[in-house]
């Protein structure tokens, strides 16, 4: 799971390409928690997400979620098959704005 992160304007953007599965999911979960320790806005592209399996989804989910209740504003760019599997597992929309592609 290739991922990049940029940080600007109390901002966080995280992109995620490729196979993002359980065995990404605690490098997933560092980023995102440093990110949250940052404080600010987050966004999570996943235009370049080819799989993407329930464990990530999840906690992608927590942390959108938890940044909507502090008060950020909160992004996702979702690719079709990042739409598809949340959809296929009962996530009808995640938390925040979500920008389809």
């Amino acid at each position: 799971m290739p991922v990049t992160t940029e940080r600007n304007e109390g901002r966080s953007l995280i992109r995620l390409e490729g196979e993002c599965t359980v065995a990404s999911a605690a490098e997933l979960k560092r980023i995102l928690l440093e990110a949250r320790a940052q404080g600010g806005d987050l966004c999570l592209d996943l235009e370049r997400v080819e799989e993407i399996d329930i464990t990530v989804m999840q906690l992608l989910w927590v942390a959108l979620r938890e940044a909507d209740g502090k008060g950020a504003k909160v992004m996702i760019r979702l690719s079709e098959a990042a739409g598809k599997a949340a959809r296929d597992a009962g996530f009808k929309q995640f938390p925040g704005e979500s920008l389809q592609v």
